[in-house]
């Protein structure tokens, strides 16, 4: 079984946030930073909508 989603369903920390807007304000995209958040993609996009953040789109 994959480690990869241990994370799955667990509610968001504040630092976790803080994380996501320090991250997406450097212009990291959606995976770069699900990555390192050690959220899946689904997730981070999620919260990022919820908080109204804005993620660059990488090609």
């Amino acid at each position: 079984m994959s480690d990869k989603f241990e994370r799955h369903k667990q509610p968001w920390t504040p630092d976790e946030i803080q994380s996501l807007h320090r991250l997406a304000a450097k212009g990291m995209g959606m995976k770069q930073i699900a990555k390192a958040l050690t959220r899946s993609e689904e997730s981070t996009k999620a919260q990022a909508k919820q908080d109204k953040i804005k993620i660059a789109k990488k090609r």
